[in-house]
């Protein structure tokens, strides 16, 4: 738990050196406000909620991905992830201490989400369960890539593909039946079901995001004792 919490309090400590990095964190929910406020309401013709539906995706998926491959690869590159190993620390601890600090940041910007789309009590819920899971899937697959890549520059061009699928995919499933039929397996493709319909199966895809972070956890620990001893 000590090794948890230090890695944890490092991650703080670094973003909060770094405002580029707090980005992700603040511009999708102010855009969602904006569009929201001025677009959504008071036209009849856009749900109120649309553009916090995308923009939560497009966070869940993308930002999220981005952060997390770009915080492992920069520890790749420092030679800070040499040094943890060395100190014995695990997968899951190093996975919990990085992944902790951005799913508490993650946590504040679905909360602000959820304000801004004016979910009630039991919609909120909803909302915020199938959002931790999409972000702890993101962060999971985003330092998965990091782990595999030599630094930063190569994390991006790696990480920015998959993001863009996992992030936009849902907006376009939204105007196009095929998209949306092949996007079911993915876990932002859920979350974009349930926004847009609180009565939609909520069973059916949490289960699917369970699939989803289940794998993608197995493939962070099996990089990380594959490459992570050789950082």
């Amino acid at each position: 738990m000590r090794r948890i919490k230090a890695i944890f309090i490092k991650q703080a400590k670094d973003m909060l050196k770094n405002p580029i990095a707090l980005l992700p964190f603040i511009i999708f929910p102010v855009i969602a406000l904006i569009m929201t406020e001025l677009v959504a309401k008071g036209n009849e013709d856009i749900p109120d909620n649309m553009f916090v539906t995308m923009m939560s995706a497009i966070f869940a998926g993308f930002g999220m991905l981005q952060s997390s491959a770009a915080i492992i690869a920069e520890d790749i590159e420092k030679k800070s992830l040499r040094f943890l190993i060395m100190a014995g620390v695990k997968p899951y601890e190093y996975l919990l201490g990085i992944g902790g600090f951005l799913l508490f940041a993650g946590v504040v910007v679905s909360a602000s989400f959820g304000l801004i789309g004016g979910f009630t009590s039991t919609d909120f819920l909803k909302f915020f369960t199938v959002m931790i899971i999409s972000i702890s899937s993101s962060v999971t697959l985003g330092a998965t890539i990091g782990l595999m890549s030599k630094n930063q520059q190569a994390a991006a061009g790696a990480s920015v593909p998959i993001a863009v699928i996992l992030g936009f995919t849902p907006m376009i499933a939204n105007f196009n039946e095929t998209v949306e039929k092949a996007a079911g397996i993915l876990y932002t493709q859920q979350l974009n079901v349930i926004v847009n319909d609180f009565s939609a199966n909520f069973i059916k895809a949490i289960v699917i995001m369970g699939i989803n972070i289940t794998v993608l956890a197995v493939l962070f620990i099996i990089a990380y004792r594959k490459k992570g001893l050789k950082a």
